[in-house]
């Protein structure tokens, strides 16, 4: 009983802590530079999400030609930059990453 009494608590004073940001904080009011640099910080943490995926095997980082899943993410990269519409490189990395892990076996 302690332990999801601790869960509960914890989830509410962060649900709080980001909910008083939304409500209370006046984006407008921020520092210039504080604006900018938020504009940094969703492609940021979806490339913190992403590059462990595509660099790691098996608990080891493997940046060589042989990863199937760099050269996937590397041409879905490319889709992206190229087309720049959110499915390209969905349709474009994983029939990529299909063949490059059939190629290689």
């Amino acid at each position: 009983m302690k332990t999801w009494l601790a869960i509960a608590c914890v989830s509410a004073v962060t649900y709080l802590l980001r909910a008083s940001f939304i409500v209370f904080a006046d984006p407008q009011k921020f520092p210039h530079a504080l604006r900018q640099a938020l504009r940094f910080v969703p492609p940021a943490v979806l490339a913190a999400i992403v590059a462990p995926g595509l660099l790691l095997a098996a608990g080891v980082i493997d940046a060589s030609p042989r990863n199937a899943r760099l050269l996937a993410g590397l041409i879905a990269l490319a889709a992206a930059t190229r087309w720049r519409h959110p499915l390209a490189p969905i349709a474009i990395g994983m029939p990529a990453l299909w063949l490059l892990q059939w190629a290689m076996g």
